[in-house]
Formats: C-alpha cells, structure tokens, sequence
C-alpha cells in the first residue's frame, strides 16, 4: 500500500508539474506572442494599407480605426477627386482671388513652394494642367499636339502660386493654374497616419500608400534591424535589385511604368518635367529613403527627372537614393 501511496503522489507531482509547464506554454504562445493585424483603406484615388503588431488586439483595432479616420479627415481636405475639399476649393476660386486655407493647408503649400525652389522647380504641384493634356488625370495617356503643350505650360510653375503668410491666403497669378497633390498627398497621408498610431501606442507599424510610399515604424518581432523592403527592378517586378532593412524611416519610389503608354517604341510616362511639358526620358526608376515621407516622396521626382549627376550634387545629406537609368546599371547614388 505504501508502494501504491508513493507512486500516486509521485504522479500527482508529475501531472503537477505537466499542468504548470503547460500552462507556461499557452501563456507565451496565446497570451505574449504579438498580435498582428494587416488593413486596407481607399483614399486620394490610392490604397493605403497598415500592417501592426502588439500585445492587445483591441488596441491595434483601435490605433488602425484612428489612422483610417485621419486619412480619411486629409482626403476632403486634399483631394483633388472631390470637388469639395480644400484643395480642390482653392483650384476653383485662387485665380480670381485670394482664398482663405487653414494652417495646416498653407503649411503644407509652403512646403510645396520651398521644394520646388530647392529642385530648381522639378518639383511643382502646378503641373495639373500638363497632366490633363497628357490624358494621365484619371486616364491611359495620350499624345498631344506640341501647340496644346505649349498653351497649359503658360500656367505651370510654382512662381504663380502667391502664399500671403499673414492672411493665410492662396492666389493664383494668372489664369490656367491647377494644383495636383499627386506629387505630396500620399507621403503627407502615411506621416499623418504614423503620428496617429504613435499617440496610440503602436510601436511596430508599416503603413504603405499605393505601394510606393511607405513608412517603417519600429520592426517587426521577428527581425529587430527592421521591416524588410525589396526595391523591385522596374524591368521585371518579380525580381529584387536589392533588399534593405528600414526602421523609423520611409521609402518612396517613382517609376516609368507606373502610368504611361508607348508609342513608335517610345514611353510616355506621368513623371513630366515642369519646365518644358515633356514627359522625362532616360530614368527608369528612383527610390528615395528620408526619415520623413513626405520628404522621400517630394524628392523622387526631380532625382527623376535631373538624373544622377544632379541627384549626386544636391541631394539632402540624410536622404539617400537608388537609381535605375537608361544605359547605366542601378545603384546607390554616392
């Protein structure tokens, strides 16, 4: 009986200890493990996604519902697609008077302006009208005649968007100026977005706009160098020319193959040069890192459009640029 005693508290102690371990086991692997949620939303005509990870479901349910509701907040104040929003308020009334934007909105415009300087005016939100006559607003493409080139370039370039900074006021100087924030709105969206789940308690995040502007927030559980981000060849998508880990920083890439169309062997693409109304040749593709999106974003156009040696000479000092161009293998910009 003694035999019979020991043996059943030694299986006590055994199951015991299972029970303990097993408990230990369920407590890392449904309790402790990240929890991940991944997504969607349409805003500004682009899909914006968000990938988080956290310990709390409820909250990461919560922190992405607070980022949709931003966006959608800057899409009635940014979109060009509604005629309603801000934006598109000033678009309407700026030529034949100073209209009145909130600070937010003007803030933003002078950002606009002061990098269009900085680009020598590669970087202009007034090229509307050459979007428009070059059938890539909302459409395919199309060729048009050098004439109707000519007739909307009158009013494209950022000298005739006149800020008052006291008034907080827009004007237009002349007749036939548009805005489009093809160029910002995204990269402008995804910071916006990134602040929100900041103030949420989010601290892995990735947050994509149209696939082409992204901000890394933290990492993942996985890899603490980062979120791993491929830069595509702009030839053959399927393939990656190169693998980089990016934390608290953004990507932003423009290609030909974006929106364009062909012609007699030649591509058309949207990344149009402000200054002569002609689609930029030679580049295939730019990517560039910043620690904001709207500044990654803001710069892949004139990298685009001023090509490597120009990139080399005036690129910021903390932006860094991978570039794929006719003739010439892709590589980092030095």
């Amino acid at each position: 009986m003694r035999l019979i005693r020991n043996s059943l508290q030694s299986l006590r102690a055994h199951f015991s200890r299972f029970l303990r371990a097993l408990f230990l086991f369920a407590k890392y692997f449904w309790v402790d493990c990240p929890k991940r949620l991944e997504t969607t939303a349409e805003a500004m005509g682009s899909t914006y996604a968000i990938l988080l990870y956290g310990d709390d479901l409820e909250r990461l349910k919560a922190a992405t519902s607070a980022a949709f509701d931003e966006l959608h907040r800057l899409d009635h104040l940014l979109s060009n697609y509604r005629p309603e929003s801000d934006w598109s308020q000033v678009n309407q009334k700026a030529a034949t008077q100073p209209v009145k934007v909130c600070d937010e909105l003007f803030e933003l415009l002078q950002f606009c302006a002061d990098h269009s300087r900085r680009s020598e005016g590669t970087f202009d939100i007034t090229v509307g009208p050459l979007l428009k006559v070059w059938g890539f607003y909302g459409g395919a493409g199309r060729l048009p005649k050098d004439e109707e080139v000519s007739t909307v370039l009158a009013g494209v370039g950022y000298r005739n968007l006149i800020l008052d900074k006291t008034a907080r006021t827009v004007r237009f100087a002349r007749d036939g100026v548009e805005m489009d924030p093809g160029g910002i709105g995204k990269g402008y969206a995804v910071d916006r977005m990134i602040a929100v789940l900041r103030r949420n308690g989010i601290h892995s995040a990735l947050v994509s706009a149209a696939g082409s502007s992204i901000y890394a927030l933290g990492a993942p559980p996985s890899e603490p160098r980062g979120w791993t981000i491929k830069i595509r060849d702009p030839k053959c998508r399927d393939l990656a020319l190169t693998e980089l880990f990016l934390r608290d920083m953004s990507l932003s890439t423009s290609g030909n193959y974006e929106k364009f169309f062909e012609l007699e062997g030649r591509t058309y693409s949207h990344i149009i040069d402000p200054r002569n109304g002609y689609p930029a040749q030679r580049m295939f593709e730019v990517s560039v890192i910043a620690d904001s999106t709207i500044e990654s974003e803001a710069w892949t156009k004139p990298f685009f459009i001023n090509g490597r040696e120009w990139t080399a000479t005036h690129r910021p000092k903390d932006v860094c640029v991978f570039m794929c161009e006719e003739h010439a293998p892709c590589a980092w910009v030095e």
